[in-house]
């Protein structure tokens, strides 16, 4: 039903539509009255003026169709141009993940928990973390996804260092410029409000999905998002006497930050480590539609063929393993709470 043919007639735009005003048929209506339909437009049938309905008076308008296609031709056009550039800067990123899915399978078992619960008692000096840990690992290595845990735990200790790394600078940069956090915060909404699933379609079209990169650069967009936002409140949050102090005693700016600040907003920026660790595990899972390897291989493949008891536990896995990260972060987070007190 063409509910617009009276917009483009009365603007004198069917000739500008590609159809003769003096008769033939102008439009469905038209074609429908012809047939022996009668066609009434009501106000209660009318269709919002989308593309496509606009489409069905005037041929020329196009379809929504038209739009998504050329957006797709657009980005096939930049896309061996884009990859040029952005190739060999994301190459690293490949070999780091690489060498650490290389380095966490290679490890027997014997060394490798040690060490994890060795580095657990470092960071929270907890017995029963430690204990929580060892559990936990020996019971994944004992059901046999020893290996896909170690791939996982390798996937999240590269993309949250990453994010770490490049998260914290970001966050005291716009913490000490308003106008960087202006033009920061419109792109982080984006990329905290983006579907999981949305990342992957444009990687997909860059790089093939053996490299490491494509699931890699996903999980860092996906991820980095919350230790940017705390870094830059716990920064903003620091108490302005303190600043006044710092200022009276001829500090300089770096010193400000390195010495007063960072220090007071450590609490803040290690929950953004957090949930960066958080979000980068569960992205993992979502990643492993384009070929990443760890604990989601095992919930796909459940999903795929309808294992229940194979989704179940690697599902259960992934629960042990986040309970891990989750209570490891928050171990150091209250040892640096407790150590400012003190």
């Amino acid at each position: 039903m063409a509910n617009y043919d009276f917009l483009f007639d009365n603007l004198g735009l069917r000739g500008w539509c590609g159809e003769d005003e003096g008769g033939g048929l102008s439009s469905m209506s038209d074609l429908m009255g012809q047939a022996g339909e009668e066609t009434e437009d009501t106000l209660w049938d009318t269709p919002f003026p989308s593309l496509d309905a606009l489409h069905d008076s005037c041929n020329t308008i196009p379809q929504s169709r038209d739009l998504t296609r050329g957006l797709e031709r657009g980005f096939l056009d930049i896309k061996d141009s884009l990859k040029v550039v952005v190739d060999p800067l994301t190459q690293p990123l490949s070999w780091a993940l690489e060498n650490a899915l290389w380095i966490m399978q290679a490890a027997p078992w014997w060394m490798m928990i040690p060490l994890l619960m060795l580095v657990t008692w470092g960071v929270g000096r907890s017995g029963k973390l430690v204990a929580l840990v060892a559990a936990c690992f020996s019971f994944l290595a004992f059901i046999d996804f020893y290996d896909h845990t170690m791939q996982t735990l390798a996937i999240i200790f590269v993309c949250a260092f990453i994010c770490v790394l490049l998260g914290v600078p970001i966050g005291i940069a716009m913490a000490r410029n308003d106008r960087v956090q202006k033009s920061l915060i419109p792109i982080l909404d984006m990329l905290q409000t983006l579907p999981p699933f949305v990342y992957l379609i444009p990687l997909i079209f860059l790089f093939s999905v053996t490299e490491p990169k494509l699931y890699g650069i996903a999980i860092i967009l996906y991820a980095i998002v919350p230790v940017v936002r705390l870094t830059d409140l716990g920064i903003r949050l620091v108490d302005k006497d303190v600043i006044e102090a710092a200022d009276a005693f001829g500090m300089t700016s770096r010193q400000k930050l390195f010495g007063v600040q960072i220090p007071l907003a450590l609490p803040n920026i290690m929950a953004g480590v957090n949930q960066t660790i958080m979000m980068s595990l569960a992205m993992v899972v979502i990643a492993s539609l384009v070929s990443a390897p760890g604990l989601g291989v095992l919930v796909l493949r459940g999903i795929r063929s309808l294992e229940l008891g194979v989704g179940l536990l690697s599902g259960l896995g992934i629960v042990l393993l986040a309970i891990i990260l989750d209570r490891v972060t928050k171990a150091a987070l209250a040892r640096i709470n407790a150590e400012q007190k003190s």
